[in-house]
């Protein structure tokens, strides 16, 4: 099998020695061409040369979820054709590692090269569901180019903490659960719009001459899911929506109300979810398996898709795209 092994060097949490053990593992059952990232942006362009060539039938991303995203930009460059484009497979070497765990792969990258090779060899794979988020008609990001998202994407405060958090990590800070944790603390003490919504969700069905059909008013924070767990804190997975699949389209959770009591609740909320329970309350609303909607805000808001900060955005449309992709697992 010819693959294309695409390896991040700046990966939080594998050395070069054990880059050097993953490739020569993976080159003893692969036809492996192995390319080093140089730039933001190259992973993808990577991969979508591999989904263009027809002759690269696997493509393995070593990284974090950043470098999957990347990779699967790149692969659905031309838009999810399951059976045409070369299979994904994924190697944990980020912090969190989101994407990788949730489909039951092991965190460490030693152990997750073992399982995918044992994967190649039974020839075990399944199809997954992705959300694709898009600039909205009409509004002032509607040129913004589309992004497909492999486990969540934010809008408002949680995407605020994700800025607060690269920005660190340009000053040379490690990305560690402690430091999420200081600036989510800093990004509350900061948002002087926290107790006033600003966010409308809508849904494009029914839509009748007064327009869409609006689901949800006055929210502070929005957070889009594809799957759960949503994050790990540590080794304890973190289920926002705990009925997000990578079988359905994507689940909604969304906050009216960010006071200081809201967040100390929710935040305990979090940290004790349950695979069938998630954060709840009267001004919590969880929404499942959407297809299509827009969430839309008064003000610009920060905006983040699998943990990468794309600034600050007024509105954006989403897509839950049912078997877009294969994966090995």
């Amino acid at each position: 099998m010819r693959a294309l092994l695409v390896v991040n060097p700046k990966a939080t949490t594998t050395g070069a020695r054990t880059r050097d053990v993953l490739i020569h593992a993976l080159a003893s059952d692969l036809k492996l061409e192995v390319v080093t990232t140089e730039y933001r942006g190259h992973a993808r362009d990577l991969a979508r040369r591999a989904a263009e060539s027809g002759s690269v039938e696997l493509v393995v991303a070593l990284g974090g979820d950043g470098t999957v995203n990347e990779v699967v930009n790149g692969l659905l460059h031309n838009g999810p054709a399951p059976e045409a484009l070369p299979r994904l497979a994924v190697v944990p070497g980020g912090s969190t590692n989101v994407f990788a765990r949730a489909l039951g792969l092991p965190n460490d990258a030693v152990e997750a090269t073992g399982a995918l090779l044992d994967a190649l060899r039974d020839g075990s794979e399944r199809t997954i569901g992705l959300g694709l988020v898009s600039g909205t008609p009409g509004t002032d990001d509607e040129g913004v180019p589309s992004r497909w998202f492999t486990f969540c994407a934010g809008f408002g405060f949680d995407a605020g903490v994700v800025g607060r958090v690269e920005q660190q990590r340009v000053r040379g800070k490690r990305s560690t659960h402690a430091l999420y944790v200081r600036q989510m603390v800093r990004q509350f003490l900061g948002e002087r719009n926290r107790r006033h919504g600003t966010l409308t969700l809508s849904e494009p069905e029914g839509v009748g001459p007064e327009g869409p059909e609006t689901v949800l008013r006055d929210l502070v924070l929005a957070i889009v899911c594809n799957t759960s767990p949503w994050t790990f804190f540590g080794n304890r997975p973190v289920y926002a929506t705990p009925r997000a699949s990578f079988d359905t389209a994507l689940d909604v959770l969304a906050l009216s109300k960010l006071s200081s009591t809201a967040v100390a609740r929710h935040a305990g909320q979090l940290l004790r979810s349950t695979p069938e329970r998630g954060p709840h309350g009267k001004h919590v609303t969880t929404l499942h398996d959407l297809t299509d909607f827009t969430l839309q805000s008064q003000v610009p808001l920060p905006f983040q898709v699998d943990g990468d900060h794309l600034g600050l955005r007024v509105s954006a449309t989403f897509t839950g795209v049912r078997r877009a992709l294969r994966v090995i697992v």
